[in-house]
């Protein structure tokens, strides 16, 4: 009896639909853990790269030597480095450009970081959505797989004079096993997705508190840049 009902016997006696089921959601958990593996390192390393880069910021070192960097590095930069170049690549086309308003460098550069914020933010969100649909979506894709397996045990009990649980035990076990699959696959998606989740905004209001700082600085700095090189900071 403990045989027949063990998880490998189950998983092998259940109907083909149980089975292509349990198969999709132990599919998807592996790929919900490759996704959970790949965003902690990847979120690690923005982290990581962004500090060093703050660090070297307020350093002391120059504008144009932090500007002539980061473009050096911009294949390996972090968000924050590749944010920074955005807007001084800007306010130095304004400056070609001969433009002296303040107003409009400021802006301009203001501008720009906020796209490369955005396009920052969304490639560090990548994936975060299908943690979420793993999450959401395969309790309930277990739990088809279990009602279709109870149908299917119950359909073939029906032709049977006398029912006993221990008729009825294997067949309903089958069907639980996919619900079982289906929670394995949810929990650690929902886990890793609301702790994903807290660390990129931390990241997003990092990123933003930059953007505030980098635009008081050129602020201050702009009547003089207008004139000449820019000093540092």
């Amino acid at each position: 009896m403990n045989q027949d009902l063990s998880i490998v016997q189950l998983v092998l006696g259940a109907s083909w639909v149980v089975q292509l089921v349990m198969a999709l959601l132990v599919a998807v958990s592996v790929a919900s853990w490759a996704a959970i593996f790949g965003k902690l390192f990847s979120l690690k390393r923005v982290k990581s790269l962004n500090e060093d880069f703050e660090r070297e910021f307020w350093s002391g070192t120059s504008l144009n030597e932090l500007f002539a960097s980061a473009a050096q590095n911009a294949r390996t930069a972090g968000p924050m480095e590749r944010i920074f170049a955005s807007g001084m690549r800007e306010y130095q086309k304004l400056r070609e450009r001969r433009i002296a308003d303040p107003g409009t460098l400021l802006d301009g550069a203001r501008r720009a970081m906020r796209a490369s914020y955005q396009r920052e933010v969304d490639a560090v969100e990548s994936h975060l959505s299908f943690l979420a649909s793993v999450g959401s979506v395969s309790p309930y894709v277990g739990l088809f797989g279990t009602v279709w397996g109870i149908m299917h045990a119950f359909t073939g009990l029906a032709s049977l004079q006398q029912v006993t649980l221990a008729t009825v035990a294997p067949g309903i076990a089958e069907a639980l096993v996919a619900t079982a699959i289906g929670l394995f696959a949810a929990i650690p998606a929902v886990v890793a997705y609301n702790r994903f989740a807290r660390d990129i905004d931390r990241v997003a209001i990092k990123l933003e508190t930059f953007i505030e700082e980098f635009s008081n600085i050129l602020q201050r700095n702009i009547s003089a840049a207008v004139g000449g090189t820019m000093p540092g900071h």
